[in-house]
């Protein structure tokens, strides 16, 4: 026999409809209209990542329409559209923190103001406060080519720079976005550089010849080449740092340096060091590299192919043919084709 004391009817109803009325504020999860979408672009280190929902333009007049001129939007459905920076980025002249924004727009007939608000969780712009903003920035608008579905894209992409394109209906307009890229790099090598990559050579001498590539920081650079050969004197480190002293101005120090890495190559990194100096166009300078190699090393035949390939960039035919023929003569099979192919073409 139960031992339930049964509910009062007036109990037991409330309780039947609160049961039922939870029940049906249950939603499933079904398709949305404007669909979710995220587009990201890296420059340099940095990534830019813009979230947004995609309204279909379903033969409705958008610009001054379905988007009236002079109000602000949540440029895109839904939740308001969020831009996200993984480094400091600059807008309009004005450097704003790495992080998540709300980006809003108020279309004008001619221009668009982008606003990016430090709230980046609203739904819509139905809360949106200027107070909160960023950043603002006014953009030109443009004719484009129709689009349906409202679309984000990156465009004019540099090692330091994008535009954020918004292009919906027949306009387009865009948000400027500049980066620091050697600031945020060269912050990104020293934080690396407190981690495992400290305890090796080659972590330095890439922080090394990132300054050297791009002329910037070249003590910092020269410093970094320093604790790379105190770590392990090689031909590579070695030549880095000597690349260094000759574009700090000190042609003697670097001189006896390249010296000094010159008696340590080996074999693979004098064959290097050779393709380095012909992709910069110094042909003569990788003659005499590879001619080293073939020098300290004459029963290999990749020296011999290497030096062959430099004469033929000079336009040496004869003595490239030569070369090749040697090559091939102590090369194994698997080189063969290639090495008659390229005799074949000096040939001609």
């Amino acid at each position: 026999m139960s031992s339930r004391v049964p509910l009062p009817v007036s109990v037991a109803v409330v309780a039947a409809l609160t049961a039922g009325s939870a029940l049906a504020q249950v939603q499933l999860t079904l398709p949305e209209v404007s669909q979710r979408a995220t587009v990201s672009q890296q420059v340099g280190l940095t990534e830019v990542t813009v979230t947004y929902h995609r309204p279909v333009a379903r033969g409705r007049q958008i610009w001054g329409g379905l988007v009236p001129y002079g109000q602000v939007w949540r440029a895109g459905a839904n939740e308001n559209t969020t831009i996200a920076f993984s480094t400091p980025v600059t807008v309009a002249d004005k450097e704003i923190p790495a992080g998540t924004y709300g980006l809003h727009v108020i279309p004008g007939e001619r221009e668009w103001t982008f606003a990016l608000s430090t709230v980046s969780w609203a739904w819509g712009s139905f809360t949106y406060d200027p107070a909160e903003d960023a950043v603002r920035v006014t953009a030109p608008a443009e004719d484009a080519p129709p689009a349906e579905v409202l679309t984000y894209t990156f465009d004019a992409p540099t090692a330091d720079s994008v535009a954020v394109t918004l292009h919906w209906g027949t306009r387009r307009a865009s948000l400027p976005v500049q980066i620091a890229t050697h600031d945020v790099v060269l912050a990104s090598i020293r934080r690396e550089l407190r981690g495992p990559a400290q305890f090796g050579w080659q972590g330095w001498n890439q922080a090394a010849r990132y300054c050297l590539a791009n002329k910037v920081e070249l003590d910092q650079g020269l410093q970094w080449a320093e604790r790379s050969v105190a770590l392990a004197a090689n031909m590579t480190n070695l030549m880095t740092k000597a690349r260094l002293l000759e574009a700090k101005g000190d042609a003697a120090q670097a001189a006896t340096v390249r010296e000094r890495a010159m008696k340590l190559a080996t074999e693979a990194e004098m064959n290097a060091y050779g393709y380095q100096l012909l992709g910069e166009g110094k042909v003569d300078e990788a003659i005499t590299a590879f001619a080293k190699n073939v020098k300290d090393h004459a029963d290999s035949w990749n020296v011999y192919d290497s030096l062959a390939e430099a004469y033929a960039t000079k336009g040496d035919t004869s003595r490239a043919i030569e070369l090749y023929t040697k090559a091939r003569g102590l090369a194994p099979a698997n080189q063969h084709a290639r090495i008659d192919g390229e005799l074949a073409k000096l040939k001609k």
